[in-house]
């Protein structure tokens, strides 16, 4: 027998959903284990015999995966763009296109961005309540002035 876990966090690590997000389901009715619809939280599970279920569609959860990817400039950091520009997604082998970005970067930034399917972790190091430091290092082209 596996280690119990909560149930939103099971959700959580199987890319399906955030904490909150699988908080917000569970609350509403839409979470079933093993064929019981839950409604209340603190619900544990074992991942190795248990099945979860949202909206009638079994999940399963997924080892935790991270990666990192340079982001070069005049890549768009979203899943589609309508417009028909580059994104990340495209330029990441379809085994990851299920990972979710941490952040973002703009257009013409480029560096490092996190991709994991981890949903919980990603929501704390995005979020400004994370208060994660960041770093950032800026090249300048011309001259800059104080205003």
């Amino acid at each position: 027998m596996s280690d119990l876990m909560r149930l939103q966090r099971y959700i959580s690590q199987s890319g399906r959903a955030s904490r909150r997000e699988a908080e917000r389901m569970i609350l509403a009715g839409r979470v079933a284990v093993n064929g019981t619809i839950v409604t209340k939280m603190g619900v544990r599970i074992d991942p190795s015999s248990d099945q979860v279920s949202i909206d009638r569609e079994l999940i399963r959860s997924s080892p935790v995966r991270w990666v990192a990817f340079h982001k070069p400039a005049g890549v768009l950091t979203t899943r589609t763009d309508p417009h028909g520009g580059v994104t990340i997604y495209d330029r990441l082998p379809s085994q990851l296109s299920k990972l979710r970005y941490v952040g973002r970067l703009d257009r013409d930034a480029e560096g490092l961005l996190l991709l994991t399917n981890d949903g919980q972790l990603s929501n704390d190091l995005a979020h400004p309540k994370g208060e994660v430091e960041r770093e950032y290092w800026l090249q300048v082209v011309g001259t800059l002035e104080l205003a």
